[in-house]
């Protein structure tokens, strides 16, 4: 088989190529939608206006990169008109469906009427949709403040908290991701993403409660249908992990902090991360400690939130906590520009004795569209569909880890999933990157987006539309595992 592929590779010019070296090309799912041909600029151009004129700040995946042309709900076509099962939906974002017909219907009649006004003037959008998502809130969170992005909310959310609570230092958790803006880098905690510019003041990052990575864990400490194979040994209904974890945090509130702190992040999985989980209990502890210490709690929902964890709408439901401040993003709008800040009328009110303004925060446009993206999400069940298709999908997946050495960990809840890949379960050491993009490459031209992440880019994230099936799980796992009997041993 690897000799196959080496002739394989040395002698294709293209995915079609490929194909016909291969006798084992998972068949992909049906579907009706015929793409508008392509008529603009060609690949090679297109590269070289990138080089030219686009910031080399902008990732661009693949050795072979797609280009896309058209979307249909969790399928993209490329310029040529191949279809590709899209499950990372432009980073966590598109939540409904590329080009949902009800979100693009929203879209268009809003734009047939008004575009943009600013908030120093009243229409009707943005004072509805604020209603509308309060409503899907538990408890006093009922007042929200809209952004452009999952950035710039959590960037509102930090300097809400220190205000109100009059203190200044923020605790985060390492491996953690809250966005790249200077206000988010002193709690972003993935070395990769940080720049060689001071930013460590007033912040303070923890422990990260790791069960598959971190030095306590086991089989039965998080929230998924698929646990760690690390042995456990606890009793029913204690987590030795748990409690270890929390006395780190405690341990960094009484040596590293002040006796007042203004408060904690987190994300309710660590997305960027690569999909980590926490102990069950982790979040309700970590909020007790904080709150001792003054602190306010953000739930950083940007990637967890809207029914993506199937079981609950909110990842921090899903917890079992209620944070002081909620900030969300990427699937809020389905992949128009938007982020939003949802708090409670008490820690809202610090902003009445100073201005603030956000231009584009909370436009007509963006809450049309996003007052859709709700509507979508309960009239079509997409909070059950990331319950019923992730817990298969997460099962389908558990399978491989069982059949390859490589597979280190499958872990998640929902269709918010990670597959971390090792040199061997024992170590747990990260697979080569050599490998890794071999397997990734090899996915794509197999028709299948993945996303990639965690500290050692080791991970397979797998984010996708709301609206995918079963079908597409067995098509994707089918795809996954040719990829991996191709490139890595068993």
């Amino acid at each position: 088989m690897a000799l196959l592929w080496r002739r394989c590779l040395a002698s294709r010019s293209s995915a079609a190529a490929w194909r016909r070296c291969s006798s084992s090309q998972p068949e992909m799912p049906k579907c009706d939608f015929q793409p508008t041909p392509y008529t603009g600029r060609g690949f090679m151009e297109t590269m070289k206006l990138r080089k030219d004129y686009l910031s080399p700040a902008i990732l661009t995946y693949y050795k072979q990169h797609v280009m896309v042309n058209q979307g249909h709900m969790q399928w993209l076509y490329d310029i040529d008109g191949r279809r590709y099962l899209d499950l990372f939906g432009g980073i966590v974002t598109v939540s409904v469906g590329h080009c949902h017909p009800k979100v693009t219907a929203a879209l268009q009649d809003q734009a047939n009427r008004l575009w943009h006004t600013t908030n120093i003037y009243l229409h009707p959008g943005i004072h509805e949709y604020g209603r509308k998502l309060a409503e899907h809130m538990p408890g006093n969170l009922k007042v929200c403040y809209f952004t452009n992005s999952g950035s710039e909310a959590n960037d509102v959310a930090l300097k809400m908290a220190r205000i109100y609570t009059k203190a200044h230092d923020i605790v985060s958790l390492r491996n953690g991701y809250h966005g790249a803006g200077t206000a988010n880098l002193p709690v972003l905690a993935l070395s990769s993403w940080k720049p060689q510019l001071p930013q460590a003041f007033g912040s303070h990052q923890a422990m990260n409660a790791d069960v598959y990575r971190g030095p306590w864990g086991g089989a039965r400490c998080r929230d998924s249908p698929v646990q760690t194979q690390r042995e456990c040994n606890c009793a029913p209904g204690v987590c030795q992990a748990n409690e270890r974890y929390a006395n780190q945090l405690n341990d960094l509130l009484l040596h590293s902090v002040p006796k007042r702190i203004a408060g904690f992040i987190a994300e309710p999985i660590q997305g960027v991360g690569g999909t980590v989980q926490y102990p069950k209990d982790f979040l309700k502890s970590a909020f007790g400690l904080v709150r001792e210490r003054g602190g306010l709690c953000i739930s950083d929902e940007v990637q967890t939130g809207f029914g993506r964890l199937g079981s609950h709408y909110w990842g921090f439901e899903a917890a079992g906590v209620v944070p002081d401040i909620v900030t969300l993003a990427k699937g809020i709008a389905n992949g128009f520009p938007m982020g939003a800040v949802v708090t409670t009328p008490e820690i809202a009110s610090v902003y009445e004795d100073f201005l603030t303004f956000n231009t584009f925060g909370g436009n007509p446009l963006s809450c049309a569209v996003a007052s859709s993206v709700l509507d979508v999400i309960d009239e079509e069940g997409m909070q059950e569909n990331c319950d019923v298709v992730g817990t298969y999908f997460l099962n389908q997946l558990a399978s491989l880890r069982d059949e390859f050495e490589v597979v280190g960990d499958v872990r998640g809840k929902g269709l918010m999933i990670g597959v971390e890949f090792v040199e061997d379960k024992e170590s747990r050491t990260p697979l080569a990157k050599e490998q890794m993009g071999a397997m990734w490459e090899e996915c794509k031209d197999l028709g299948v987006l993945f996303g990639k992440g965690g500290n050692f880019g080791n991970v397979i994230r797998v984010k996708p539309p709301m609206c995918i099936t079963k079908e597409d799980a067995d098509f994707a796992t089918q795809v996954l595992r040719v990829a991996l009997t191709k490139h890595c041993n068993k």
